[in-house]
């Protein structure tokens, strides 16, 4: 076991369990830190997981960190993610954002039924809503000032690949239940592997590359054999990793050790 002045130190807990890394946690002022953590902070060359709160100020004082900048500037927030997509040239469903006076023009560029979905902040497919007629659309815009629109497209399962250090871990399948629009599996999803097409695979090692996202579980629809771009997550969900004999958080642990992973 490293000595503790030795060990490296992170914010954020995914690495926690793992003697090799001091994990401070996530306190909102730093004066609650004790001095000696302050100090290790300023001292440190790397920070891991510095967290959304932690992320842009440490890379400003020119500290590098994992995962990368981009990955928390794009966490959370699809109307940027989806304009990544769009200024690298990535194939992804036709999407439009509504801004105001804007929301009365969406049925000027989408026919029901549709998909609306809450630009920022959601997770767990909780913020995905196929939207059929003009009563869920009002319902809908009433609680989205911005609204995000997507064409729905003709699946019941998305994909899942997990990619770090711009390397593909694992891809699965999610599938949505009988009668379920969501594929999520806290919506009652299921797992299925195999039979994952090598260029959706590709596509989302691609789109890593392009953002610069060092950790990232990309979301992808594949529409007559064409997978598409559909989210970047950073906060994924472990359970199919899990089935697949992958422990993710001891996967980056190692790589971190062996010099294999961390900041460019």
């Amino acid at each position: 076991m490293a000595r503790p002045q030795e060990r490296r130190v992170a914010i954020g807990v995914r690495l926690r369990r793992f003697p090799q890394f001091l994990t401070l946690g996530v306190r909102p002022n730093l004066e609650d830190y004790p001095r000696r953590h302050l100090e290790l902070l300023r001292g440190a060359q790397v920070i891991y997981y510095p967290t959304q709160l932690f992320a842009e100020q440490l890379h400003a004082l020119g500290k590098r960190i994992f995962p990368s900048l981009e990955c928390h500037l794009l966490a959370g927030d699809k109307i940027k993610q989806t304009h990544l997509f769009g200024l690298a040239g990535l194939p992804h469903p036709r999407t439009r954002v509504f801004y105001g006076r804007q929301r009365r023009e969406i049925l000027r560029h989408f026919d029901f039924p549709f998909v609306a979905k809450t630009p920022r902040g959601s997770s767990l497919g909780q913020g995905v809503f196929l939207i059929q007629g003009p009563e869920e659309l009002e319902s809908y815009l009433a609680r989205h000032p911005v609204a995000y629109i997507q064409e729905l497209l003709p699946i019941r399962r998305d994909l899942r690949v997990v990619v770090i250090g711009f390397q593909p871990v694992c891809a699965y399948w999610r599938l949505a239940p009988p009668g379920g629009f969501h594929c999520n599996l806290g919506a009652g999803g299921r797992l299925e592997f195999g039979g994952v097409p090598p260029r959706a695979v590709e596509l989302a090692v691609e789109a890593a590359r392009a953002g610069n996202l060092d950790e990232v579980g990309v979301d992808l629809a594949v529409v007559e054999g064409r997978p598409l771009l559909l989210e970047l997550n950073f906060k994924y969900g472990h359970q199919g990793p899990r089935r697949a004999g992958i422990d993710i958080p001891a996967y980056i642990a190692e790589a971190i050790l062996a010099g294999r992973l961390g900041p460019r």
